[in-house]
């Protein structure tokens, strides 16, 4: 049972499915709604303001992929976990473009998909935690992060970013110069760490360089550690002593 009730939004169109999910969640003590359409998806997540969507791609009268874009539009800071059918490559990276936060491809294991939402509600309480305790706002090359207020500005500017991309970012912040390979970043950031996800990483860190780089393909704070991964840029790399 988790210590804090936290609400899964389950949208899947499969019955069985739908049915699967919602009983295993509810075992682990979640409060669970769902929606078998990407229509009635969107009513309940405004009616419920659920703290995960469980999002299947393949939806009657709105797809997912729409559903996802729409919920980005309106919550930036919401994890949504996409189920994706395994011949879907397109559209797991689209969703992930899109600003869902991770995926799991059909057919999954109940057990891996229990422990992937309790990873994502771990690092929700962890923030939550750090946010109670933390109260500086960390600078760098006119890019600053406010820990209390979760809020990223450039200059002046205030980028929006989404739960996942916060975090990454916050993890490079508090490590310049440190190299993480995609693996470590899966393990830390998502709280799991399973093969064939490079995906989940490749994209948020392509999406969080749109964002905060001049230019995405000459990385100024996120920089691309040839055959390791990913590092941030260190005092010595600051434009400051160019």
């Amino acid at each position: 049972m988790t210590d804090i009730q936290h609400s899964v939004l389950v949208i899947e169109d499969n019955t069985d499915l739908l049915n699967l999910l919602k009983i295993n969640l509810s075992d682990q003590g979640y409060k669970i709604y769902t929606a078998d359409n990407g229509i009635s998806a969107l009513d309940v997540f405004h009616t419920q303001n659920p703290d995960l969507v469980v999002l299947d791609v393949m939806l009657p009268k709105l797809d997912g992929l729409e559903v996802c874009k729409r919920i980005r539009r309106e919550n930036k800071i919401i994890p949504i976990l996409m189920l994706t059918a395994k011949a879907e490559e397109v559209d797991k990276v689209l969703g992930l473009e899109l600003g869902a936060d991770d995926y799991m491809t059909k057919p999954f294991s109940i057990r891996e998909f229990l422990a992937r939402v309790k990873a994502i509600f771990r690092r929700i309480d962890l923030n939550a935690s750090d946010e109670e305790s933390e109260t500086k706002t960390l600078q760098f090359d006119g890019l600053s992060v406010d820990t209390t207020k979760r809020k990223v500005m450039l200059g002046n500017e205030t980028i929006e970013l989404t739960s996942k991309e916060y975090d990454l970012l916050l993890l490079f912040f508090r490590n310049p110069g440190k190299a993480y390979s995609r693996e470590e970043l899966l393990n830390i950031v998502w709280g799991y760490s399973y093969d064939g996800y490079s995906h989940t990483v490749n994209s948020h860190i392509n999406r969080l360089r749109s964002k905060i780089e001049d230019d995405a393909s000459e990385p100024h704070y996120i920089r691309t550690v040839w055959g390791v991964g990913y590092r941030f840029a260190d005092k010595e790399e600051s434009r400051q002593y160019a």
